[in-house]
């Protein structure tokens, strides 16, 4: 589905965080709403992280809330009805017989890595079509642990990936010393962008690199490199038709003297946030203007919008129009 501001799906399919690992403990119990929909996560006792339908089959109560983990089950609060991970009912304590409809409506794939756990959207139910890669830099010795920030904002993913191609913007609404020179390419599901960068520090102007990866919508590496090096796990989730949950996990190479890297990395840490809040009220209020009236230099927002189409279930846009957005 679709809205007003925006001709495409709202949901598109691909791989997105639902919680950090640490925020759930073996036995662990998590209501989440994604997607449109009532979810729950639990973590069985043998650590397996599972994703299903929030309700019961039987008379419909939340299994998120109240639900017990048995083995690597699911209880219901209600009745306690048991589920596997599956969805698949597996115990009604007061019956010999188990109907055969008693299955959770929708079950998720989950995966676990690099300190987050994801599900796999697809709008048509297909199963995984790639997979995340593990980052060296995740629990690393040189690279210091995540520090987190997280938003809710009324946007599309689409729009705010289409930040990392559009390069007047950093100058003209981030302030950045010159307006970086981007270069796209495409390999199959990921997108990489790798621009130069000039920064203001105390000591004068220091150019630095910037790369990054975008597996779909729902997750991106960026590494930036200068000052100190950084890498930003970055995950985008829609909620529901307005609002999409954001978090963004920052990782920085350690440097000889430790106090260096804290003060440094917070500091640039700080730097990104600062962009972000100055997007967030043009991507709340903004449309989607298609096709895009693309100038010399604007970056290649082309090979970004052709990019977006894989990771519909329906055509998001007119193609022909394409041809005139520039590579």
């Amino acid at each position: 589905m679709s809205n007003s501001r925006f001709p495409f799906p709202r949901y598109p399919n691909g791989w997105f965080q639902v919680a950090y690992s640490d925020e759930l403990a073996p036995g662990g119990v998590m209501p989440l709403h994604y997607f449109g929909k009532q979810m729950v996560l639990y973590r069985g006792e043998d650590g397996r992280p599972f994703v299903l339908d929030a309700y019961c089959p039987h008379l419909g109560a939340h299994l998120g809330y109240g639900g017990k983990v048995v083995g690597n089950c699911i209880k219901c609060p209600f009745h306690s009805w048991k589920f596997d991970g599956t969805g698949q009912c597996v115990e009604v304590p007061y019956s010999q017989h188990i109907p055969p409809k008693a299955k959770v409506k929708l079950t998720w794939h989950v995966e676990e890595l690099n300190g987050l756990i994801l599900v796999w959207h697809h709008l048509q139910g297909k199963p995984p079509e790639w997979r995340i890669p593990a980052n060296e830099e995740y629990q690393h010795d040189l690279w210091t642990p995540y520090e987190r920030r997280r938003w809710k904002i009324k946007t599309h993913n689409q729009e705010m990936a289409e930040n990392a191609v559009d390069s007047a913007h950093f100058h003209y609404v981030h302030g950045t010393v010159e307006m970086p020179k981007s270069n796209a390419s495409v390999e199959g599901h990921i997108l990489k962008v790798q621009s130069g960068t000039v920064m203001r520090t105390p000591m004068g102007k220091t150019e630095g690199s910037i790369e990054s990866h975008s597996h779909g919508f729902g997750y991106s590496l960026t590494r930036f490199k200068g000052i100190v090096e950084t890498l930003l796990v970055a995950s985008q989730t829609p909620i529901d038709d307005d609002y999409v949950d954001v978090r963004f996990s920052f990782s920085v190479k350690k440097l000889a003297t430790g106090d260096v890297t804290s003060t440094v990395g917070a500091a640039f840490i700080r730097e990104i946030e600062r962009q972000l809040a100055q997007d967030i009220p043009i991507w709340e209020n903004k449309i989607y203007v298609h096709p895009p009236l693309v100038v010399d230099n604007d970056g290649p927002i082309g090979i970004f919008r052709r990019w977006t189409r894989q990771f519909y279930s329906e055509e998001a846009t007119p193609t022909a129009a394409d041809s005139r957005a520039t590579a």
